[in-house]
């Protein structure tokens, strides 16, 4: 072979060669990034080419799929009850995603889910039978707590403190997920310009100053200190307390409210700033911050299993700063998931158990792919003994103290009311918080609440934790004390 021939054929080689890697990175890299890209109507064509598997309560389906006409997209996604159930769910959209349960268990829901394959269907890439969700939400906490909230700005969440099942999830206003679901582009733009955000899940994602409900947790890191030995020991607190640093008094709701030297268990009855103020410079911002962190404050990855925003206890305060944050304001915020976990924890002795609202997923033969409630996690927050004086304070807060309104008949209830400042200088409505537990007398029942009611039509004077959070968390308890 002459040395032209031989270097045309080798020039040639390379040339196949080079193709035949340009070809191997499409059709493995770029495919792949294209296949998965959500501009790419094939994925959604395929997604909704047969119904979806569904997600469960209390052993009904609140989804479901139905036919569409004159569409390459098959079928659609359906919700019963869907603004009940809408801050559980979130949304399946042929046009704009999934959120929520809907998006984390997209590839259960839609069969393509490893493990619902058997080895023949993972060689072929042949997508299985859809697998469900089924929830821990009880229904009827979940409706006591929609209509207990109203027209109402806010939100509540309910905890089993034994088991960590989330019983109710409710963000109002609400939305019906069936309406975007084919991707109605007028109710998507209504709904993302709406000023009350009805897209946003209050419970689990929107943290916001908890006011005198975080109080619960500075008592907890006193007694857990050994600041007081309990919670009848009458505290070192005048009255009026002045912040640190400054001449400004830290005022009470009340003038006439027994607040100078209260021990824990009336400060927490007549919600004192003075005392809890002072406790928090007593003790110092970072054993509050341990308390806050031990109760899931600053968790980036508190997941149930939706990744809920992280509740913030600050740093790097100076005293009147971490004077403020004893009662819950400077840049303190919670979630009512995270304030609901702090009653959760104090009514179970002082042991939290990991909160998740997914009870198990299955197959479509119903068999159980993962059960969550065998895999909790139990964490010791406070010691029974501390969590024990917290409960008695809390059943006075209830019985003689700032929450009676919600007291419940043949249940022992325990509560802290909170009324938080919104805006510059409190220029803006205050927000009302109620956290708080209650014990059946008779069936065993336990249950562990926390309502945020952000906004609301009562007048400025009239909100507070009692007037406007308080009846809501009575008609959640209630309706999961029942027999």
């Amino acid at each position: 072979m002459n040395k032209t021939i031989r270097r045309a054929a080798v020039f040639s080689l390379l040339l196949v060669l080079s193709l035949l890697v340009r070809a191997t990175w499409v059709q493995f890299y770029d495919g792949k990034a294209l296949a998965e890209d959500k501009k790419n109507r094939r994925n959604a064509i395929a997604l909704y080419a047969n119904p979806l598997g569904n997600i469960i309560v209390a052993g009904d389906a609140i989804t479901g799929s139905a036919q569409t006409k004159g569409s390459d997209l098959k079928y659609k996604r359906t919700y019963t009850d869907g603004s009940l159930y809408a801050a559980v769910t979130g949304y399946s959209s042929q046009v704009y995603g999934a959120t929520q349960l809907e998006g984390i268990y997209q590839d259960l829901l839609d069969g393509t889910a490893i493990q619902l394959k058997d080895p023949l269907d993972t060689l072929t890439n042949k997508r299985a039978d859809p697998g469900d969700v089924v929830t821990t939400i009880d229904p009827d906490v979940q409706k006591a707590a929609y209509n207990a909230l109203g027209d109402k700005k806010g939100a509540a969440v309910a905890i089993d403190p034994k088991t960590g099942k989330i019983l109710a999830v409710v963000s109002t206003p609400s939305y019906d997920p069936t309406t975007i679901s084919t991707g109605n582009d007028s109710v998507w733009k209504k709904l993302k310009k709406d000023s009350d955000k009805p897209l946003v899940n209050r419970a689990l994602r929107q943290p916001l100053p908890p006011g005198s409900t975080f109080k619960l947790v500075v008592a907890a890191a006193a007694l857990e200190d050994g600041l007081y030995s309990d919670v009848d020991t009458k505290t070192d607190s005048p009255n009026p307390y002045t912040l640190p640093g400054t001449t400004t008094p830290l005022k009470n709701e009340s003038s006439s409210a027994p607040c100078k030297n209260a021990s824990i268990r009336v400060a927490l009855q007549y919600s004192c700033n003075n005392v809890f103020g002072k406790m928090a410079v007593d003790l110092g911002q970072d054993k509050v911050k341990a308390m806050a962190e031990k109760f899931g404050f600053n968790d980036t990855t508190q997941d149930v299993p939706v990744r809920a925003y992280t509740s913030v206890y600050p740093s790097n305060m100076d005293k009147s700063s971490t004077a403020l944050t004893g009662i819950g304001q400077f840049d303190v915020t919670a979630t009512p998931l995270q304030m609901a976990t702090v009653s959760a924890a104090i009514a179970n002795d002082g042991k939290l158990v990991s909160p998740h609202m997914v009870s198990q997923t299955s197959d479509a033969d119903g068999n159980v792919l993962k059960n969550y409630d065998d895999s909790t996690e139990t964490k010791e927050i406070v010691s029974s003994s501390t969590a024990q004086q917290l409960q008695s304070a809390m059943q006075t807060v209830i019985k003689d103290g700032t929450g009676t309104n919600a007291q419940i008949s043949g249940a022992t209830v325990g509560g802290k009311t909170g009324t938080a400042q919104h805006g510059e200088n409190n220029s803006k409505t205050p927000y009302a918080w109620f956290t708080s537990y209650a014990k059946s007398d008779s069936n065993g029942k336990e249950v562990a609440v926390a309502v945020l009611v952000e906004q609301s039509d009562a007048a400025r004077s009239e909100v507070s934790g009692n007037g406007l959070a308080a009846p809501v968390a009575k008609a959640m308890m209630q309706a999961a004390l029942k027999n």
